[in-house]
């Protein structure tokens, strides 16, 4: 099938324009929300897609209508050869935009490079400013090798640089006004999100959840915020701080989800492709590839694997229905 030909439509009648692509479920950091301390249970190198592998996969979904690609892991800087596998996805007709997510440490020394090799915007974790409180969350990460790394995407050109903030009260929710200073200091787009039952890390996260509904009426009495707007396709909802260029995003997949709306699903490093970041339903394309399926068939399995997709998840309802940690699925 060609593009433009095609659609690619779940049963709800959203177009799936975005794959969220998984190149590693290891990283260098252990966020407690989203990988368990001492966690060694990481998908076997055998079993990662290769990049010729992945990049038939993503050819056939760029055939259906698919324009975004996001790199995510783990952390995708951790895969060795990168931007090798950037440079092909680029090369892909119908890919408009590639982007990668990102904690920044190793952007000190691969910024340019993924730059060059044709990553069009980052966004970096970052839930806090305080070096000590950022090695408790990261489990011994160095917020020096953070604040570096943001340096030199900027000097790379890398833009718009996205700054995603896991709002946690009794955590940060002290410190959102300090992040907001930096980010217009810096010329970065701040986003918060609200934590999310995935996994036993990410349901424990949830004891110090924040209604981001608040944090947009606290943030409203000391900014003047005006609706925003700003490229990408993933779900926040953007204001702009009056008279700056500063944009702040907030992501609620608890307090206002946002499914009537999703574009996306997510592939794993092992080729796995799921369907909904809060349901199990999934599609196993690792072993299809390898038995040898035609460019056409593989096409069809997605075609029929989008009808898996439910029409919201069940965060709310359900909290224990996603046993894979964040970090397996990808960001």
């Amino acid at each position: 099938m060609s593009q433009g030909k095609s659609t690619l439509t779940d049963n709800f009648g959203r177009e799936i324009k975005y794959v969220r692509l998984s190149v590693t479920d290891k990283c260098n950091m252990r966020c407690f929300y989203c990988m368990p301390k001492g966690m060694k249970d990481f998908e076997t190198p055998e079993n990662w897609l290769t990049f010729d592998e992945i990049e038939r996969v993503i050819a056939a979904f760029a055939r259906l209508g698919v324009s975004r690609v996001r790199l995510t892991g783990g952390e995708p800087l951790v895969r060795k050869g990168l931007p090798q596998l950037i440079a092909q996805l680029k090369a892909l007709d119908g890919i408009d935009d590639l982007s990668l997510s990102t904690n920044a440490s190793l952007l000190g020394r691969y910024a340019q490079d993924i730059k060059d090799a044709g990553i069009d915007r980052i966004n970096v974790s970052l839930d806090t400013l305080k070096a000590d409180q950022f090695a408790e969350i990261t489990g011994n990460g160095k917020l020096e090798e953070v604040l570096e790394g943001l340096q030199a995407a900027k000097k790379a050109g890398l833009e718009p640089v996205k700054i995603n903030t896991v709002a946690m009260k009794g955590i940060n929710d002290d410190q959102l006004t300090d992040l907001v200073s930096y980010c217009a200091e810096m010329g970065f787009t701040l986003r918060f999100i609200e934590t999310m039952p995935v996994g036993s890390t990410g349901r424990d996260a949830t004891n110090h959840y924040l209604d981001l509904q608040d944090v947009i009426k606290d943030l409203k009495q000391q900014f003047d915020l005006i609706p925003g707007i700003m490229s990408g396709g993933g779900p926040a909802k953007y204001y702009k701080v009056r008279n700056t260029d500063l944009h702040i995003g907030f992501i609620t997949p608890i307090s206002q989800h946002f499914c009537e709306s999703c574009n996306r699903v997510r592939l794993s490093v092992n080729g796995t492709l799921y369907l909904c970041l809060g349901d199990e339903n999934k599609l196993e394309l690792r072993p299809l590839l390898r038995a040898g399926i035609s460019d056409q068939a593989l096409e069809k399995v997605i075609i029929s694997a989008i009808q898996l997709k439910p029409e919201k998840h069940e965060f709310n309802e359900n909290p224990d229905q996603v046993v894979r940690f964040m970090s397996m699925t990808g960001g």
